[in-house]
Parts: C-alpha cells; structure tokens; sequence
C-alpha cells in the first residue's frame, strides 16, 4: 500500500492563516479520499510560510469493485417510463433482471461498478481541493482563473511504495504536479527531488526549512529562553506570540537584543505591548525587578556576522517606536498628575459608545449610579464606588490608549495613581472589564466588583433596550461574555445580588440616553426630559417591571446553563432551580442547584423523583378527569394501611423541617428531609391501591398524593427532571 505526500508551494502565507489552512487541507483531502473509498492508517498536515504539505500513510491503492443494485418500475410499465429508467441507470434493456414482489414483477438493474487507482482519484480529490480551497482571502495572479492566498508555484504529488514511487498527474491553471521542490529562499533556493515523505522532510531541513510549525516554536523557546538564562533573565511567556513568529520563518535563528536606557523607565507593559504589536519582539525581563529589560528576535536567515547587522536594524527601528511610546507616556502623565485627568473625562462626551446609547460620558453616568447603588450589596463604600465608576475609563481618551487600545484599563491604573487618587480607584480602572473570558481572574476587591457588574449590566440592558441582541451564531458586541462575567462576579462574591431589581432600576436611565440620542443632549435637557420608562408596568409586590426585564432575565439563565453545564449540573436540575422563586438571585439559583444535583446523585434521590412523579401523575390524570383539584391535604383518621399512616407521618416531619431550611436558604438540609421521605413513599406505592372503590378513601389518597407533590415542590420544580 502506498503513501502519499502533497506539498502546495507558494508565495509567503500569512502567518494567522496557516495553521487552519493545515488542517483544511487535511480533511478536504482524506474526506475525499475516503468518501471515494479509499481507506488509510494516518495522516498528517504541516505548515511553512511558503508551503502546506500532507502526508498520508498506507494508503490503499485502488478503490473497491462495487455492485449496486437499483429497483426501477414493474415489467408491465409504460415504455417511456422503463426508457427512463435504463437513461438513469446508465444500462441497457438487456442488462435488467426480473424480480417478483407482492405488487408484481419488478425490473432490477444490476450495476457493476469497477474500482479506480489511488492516482487517479488521488488527482480528483486534490484538484478540487485547490480549486475550491477555504482561504478567508484568497487572490488571481496572471492570466489564469486559479484563486490562492498568494501566487502558487509548484505541486508535489507522489504515490510511494516500497518499490519505488510515482508522480501523480496533475494540471491545475497550467501547473502540472512533480516530485520538485525549493528549500529557504536565501540559504537554499535551488530546487531538488523528493521520493516520499521522510526523504522530503530529510532534504528540506537540509536546505534550511524545519516544516514542523510545532518543531519550529520549540527551538525558538529553547533558544530564546537559553539566551535569556544565560543573562539572567526571563523570557515573557506568550503562546499567541510563539505561534505567529513560528509561521513567519521557516528557519529560526534567535537574537538577543538591548532596548534603549532612555526607555526603560516606561511601564512593562508599554515596553511589551509596542515590541509585540509592532515589532513581534518577544519581551525579557529582569525577574527582579519584573522590568523588561532586553528583547527577543526571531530572524529567518544564518548571518555572517551572526545576526549582528539584524540586530541593529531592529534596535535602530524600536528606539522609534519606543520614543513615540515615551512622549505619550509624558504627556499623559501631565494630564494626570497636573490637571487629575478632567480633560479625558471631558473629552468622552465627543466620544460616542452607541448612536442610540449616547456617549460614553453618557454610559460613564449610568455606571457611576449604578455601581453606587450596588457597592452596599458588595461591600464597598459608596462615594468611592462612584469615584472609581466616574474615573474608570478616563484612560480611553489618553494618547496611550488611543496607540494601543489593548492598554485600556491598565493604563488607567498607572495615570489613577499618577493623579494621587485612592488605590481602589486605580484597582477598579483596571479590573472593571475583568473577567473577559472564561480563563480571566476574576476582581475581588469590592469597589472593583461593583464597578465591574455596573459596568456589564449597563451594556446588557442598553443592547437589550435598543434590540442589538445576539442572533445565533452572531455577537457583535460580545454579550455573552458579558453576562458571563456578571455571572461569575457575582458567584465568586457569593452575593445575593438581584438581578431582577437591577434591571428594573437601571432600564429608566437607558431609556433618558435613548431620548437624549435622538433629541441631543441640550434640545433633551431644554424639553425638560425627566427619565422615564417605557411600557412599566406594576408588579404585584410593588417592583416596577421593564417589557426588557423578564426577556434579559431569561438570557442570564441561558449563560447560566451553559457555565453550570461545565460545571458537571445537569440541564433539567438547572431548569428545575430556574422554574423556583427567586430566580434571579444568581447565588441562591446555583446554591439551590448543586443541593438539588447532589440529591440526585443518591438513590434516595432518584427513587423519590420517580415516586415524586408517580404520585404527581396520578394526581393530576384524576384532577382531569375529575373536574377538582385535590390540594386540601389528606386527613389522617381516614387511613386505613399503616403505610398509609406511616407516610402522613413521614411528611409532617418533613414538612417541619423543609420550611424552615427553605426560609433559612440552607438548601442541603431540605434535600436531606426530601430523601427521607422515599422510603414511605415507596411503601405506600407498593402496599395501597390510591384510586379506591371508596370514595372517601380515593379522594383522602389524592389529597395525600397532593402533600407529597406540595412538599417536594417547595424545593424545586422536580416535574422538570427527566427520567
């Protein structure tokens, strides 16, 4: 059985492409391959900059003979339809076979179909892979129709076998297919010959290409973080970083270099981010000091004088990007020591966050009300909660900022600081977009929790107003993530936070910066506009409701779901808890999920479910049936099995004790009085027939069967759990 290699050679493939691109070219490849039946014990695609290759091993070298057989119309059918037939088939008149079947005699066709060599469908699948490959952008080049990321050159496919190996036909835009490629563009750019796959990777690292992106980044952190050593220092780690500088060379020679005295005085995190977004340096630091200090450099050429002409190139350009870093850096130092960062939060009202929300100033209002009115819930005081609310997202106007938009935040820290506000402030400027992904730490400090859930909440309820919601598949303003983050805020701060009152009371002030965007500002305030509340409604204990409210409400336990889900909670526990008062206490909802999975997970639990929805089936087939509810309770002086007895006794005691708990929130004691009730219940199933030729007794049973269901729902909606 053969192997097969397949190497795609072109012009430089962007760097964020090409690993997708890999693995595109894998599946299009053994999908086809396989689909036209071949079959095969591995494969494995590979990534330069100037190449995608595949190798597929033990590939089997022609697809199987296949006999189809096809029902076509009965022997006595219209000519015209048989005609048809034997046109679709692709047979003759001869070729048919009679069958007989219950309707009559049917025409059958036989067709044998003969398998196909491995090159020959080897050729078909490939071909229609480069013609329809996925690139997200893709171009033409000369006269020809073939679209590509950048201009192709070459096509290796070579079937290989223990016998020797052959070159597969193919003619794509007028480049055939062969068995010759180029090494490293500069070191070795003469073409050569391969035969398979380990003699191809052999040679190519013979003319300086390592074609393993993965073999490619561990020698730049091997030789990265040795260099450093050596001086010691650390290298910053940065796996997004590593990856992208794998894919822009095809041989790695690392380079130590010096930043600048002048520049070392700037945040770490200036220094880092302008060497990685501008230069791709990777940063080290002192680990002291934790001050970077030196770079990383990865060039894609073995130099006379050992990289040094390199190096200085690079220092040459990064002092200049590192001056432009340092002058908005003592500029908005300025800003912020002489004048407390005032003209940044003026400047935010010529900001605009949304057309229909206003400007950012204006959203900075909503949160600094907001988060006062949660810093209480949290812990933290309020006049500073304010304070910190207000000055948060100053730094969005800062020169730094605007350079480098992935500073927000931290920036507003260092100036925070700089201006001599309280530690807290500083701390909430940086944590408040915190956490912005599922891996994110989460803020702890209170000031900085109740600005961060101010904050999150602010752009849920005003998408929500403005009917910007996510769509399927589509979030453009990342809603998701933050309702995830309110999620995990309030759980990490074990919070009884509502969200239910939150939303009522902060949907009026995103209705004002909806009249206020439509109007202007001035014309709003000169029309005398007071906040107010569209479609409000009344609650029955005095709550004020939004028409948003109960729809926002809804897409909080939806990301709810998913976070438990990883969480080990099953769907039907979580929709259980949702179905209960108090829904949206995100704390108590969780609280009461995990009690409720933890009852699950024990027989008792799952036997009482069971009897639960016994008993509640019963019930609610005989109130159907009987036009009545039977929600009085049973009276015990009717009972006649002393299973019957046992159980009135057996819920009165749980009735005592499952009150209280609830009352007190304490949700695993409530579990554990539930459970004891299973094996009552069971006794009572197995001994007593509920729908008695008594009367009497048949309504006392369905009464009975009604303190059970009454019982059990006190703690969660068990008619949700499946099974």
């Amino acid at each position: 059985m053969p192997d097969l290699l397949i190497e795609l050679f072109s012009e430089e493939i962007p760097a964020r492409m090409q690993a997708k691109a890999a693995d595109d070219l894998k599946s299009r490849i053994t999908n086809g391959l396989v689909e036209a039946g071949l079959t095969y014990a591995g494969s494995a695609a590979y990534a330069t900059p100037r190449r995608l290759a595949l190798r597929v091993d033990t590939l089997t070298d022609r697809s199987p003979d296949v006999k189809e057989e096809r029902k076509g119309p009965r022997v006595d059918a219209p000519e015209k339809a048989i005609e048809g037939f034997l046109r679709g088939a692709g047979v003759a008149r001869t070729d048919l076979v009679e069958r007989d079947e219950k309707k009559g005699r049917v025409f059958y066709a036989v067709i044998d179909k003969p398998g196909r060599p491995a090159a020959e469908i080897v050729a078909e699948v490939l071909e229609d892979t480069i013609r329809n490959f996925p690139w997200p952008k893709s171009m033409r080049w000369g006269d020809g129709t073939l679209r590509w990321v950048r201009p192709l050159h070459s096509i290796i496919c070579v079937l290989s076998a223990e016998d020797g190996s052959e070159i597969v036909p193919l003619n794509v835009d007028g480049i055939t297919s062969g068995r010759s490629t180029k090494g490293h563009r500069f070191m070795a750019p003469d073409a050569f010959d391969v035969i398979r796959f380990d003699d191809y990777e052999a040679k190519l690292k013979k003319a300086h290409v390592i074609l393993d992106g993965r073999e490619r980044a561990d020698a730049i952190w091997h030789d990265a973080t040795n260099q450093a050593f050596a001086n010691g220092l650390d290298v910053v780690d940065d796996a997004g970083l590593l990856a992208e500088v794998a894919g822009l060379v095809e041989w790695p020679v690392v380079l130590l270099g010096e930043i600048g005295s002048e520049f070392l005085d700037l945040p770490a995190e200036v220094l880092q981010t302008s060497m990685k977004e501008h230069q791709k340096f990777f940063s080290v630091r002192n680990p002291k000091t934790g001050q970077i200090e030196r770079f990383i450099t990865v060039a894609n050429v073995e130099t006379a004088d050992h990289g040094a002409t390199i190096l200085a190139g690079n220092q040459k350009v990064l002092s200049a990007r590192l001056a432009d870093a340092k002058f908005f850096w003592n500029n908005d130092l300025r800003v912020a020591k002489g004048e407390k960062m005032q003209p940044w939060l003026d400047a935010l009202e010529a900001v605009t966050f949304h057309n229909k929300l206003g400007s950012v100033k204006d959203k900075v209002d909503r949160v600094a009300a907001l988060a006062r009115e949660l810093a209480p819930v949290v812990g933290a005081d309020a006049d500073l909660t304010e304070q910190a609310a207000r000055m948060a997202k100053a730094d969005l106007a800062s020169e730094m900022v605007y350079e480098f938009p992935e500073l927000q935040g931290l920036m507003g820290r260092y100036y925070s600081d700089a201006a001599g506000l309280p530690s807290e402030v500083g701390a909430a400027c940086q944590e408040h977009y915190s956490p912005l992904g599922p891996s994110d730490d989460v803020p702890t400090a209170p000031v900085s929790v109740a600005v961060a859930l101010a904050d999150k909440i602010d752009t849920l309820t005003g998408f929500w107003a403005i009917d910007e919601k996510p769509t399927g598949s589509k979030d453009p303003f990342a809603l998701r993530r933050a309702a995830l983050g309110v999620i995990r805020l309030v759980l990490q701060q074990h919070d009884s936070v509502l969200l239910h009152d939150l939303f009522y009371a902060h949907f009026p002030r995103i209705d004002r910066s909806i009249v206020n965007s439509r109007l202007g500002p001035s014309e709003a305030a000169a029309r005398g506009h007071a906040p107010i509340v569209i479609a409000e409604t009344r609650l029955p204990d005095g709550r004020v409701a939004h028409q948003n409210g109960p729809e926002l409400l809804s897409f909080f336990h939806d990301r709810l779901k998913v976070y438990l889900r990883d969480q080990g909670i099953r769907h039907d526990v979580i929709d259980a808890c949702i179905a209960m008062e108090g829904n949206d206490d995100l704390a108590l909802l969780v609280k009461r999920a995990k009690a409720l999975q933890a009852f699950l997970d024990t027989e008792d639990g799952e036997n009482l479910v069971q009897g639960f929805k016994r008993a509640n089936n019963i019930l609610s087939q005989a109130e159907e049936k009987d036009g009545v509810e039977y929600s009085f309770g049973g009276d015990a002086k009717f009972a006649e099995d002393p299973t019957e007895i046992a159980l009135f006794e057996a819920l009165e005691v749980a009735e005592s004790k499952i009150v209280p708990a609830m009352a007190a929130q304490d949700f695993g004691t409530a579990m554990a009085a539930m459970a004891d009730l299973r094996a009552p219940v069971d006794a009572f199933f197995e001994a007593v027939q509920v729908n008695a030729e008594s009367e009497v007794l048949r309504r006392n049973r369905l009464n009975l069967l009604s303190s059970i269901r009454t019982t059990c729902l006190q703690v969660a909606d068990l008619t949700r759990i499946e099974g």
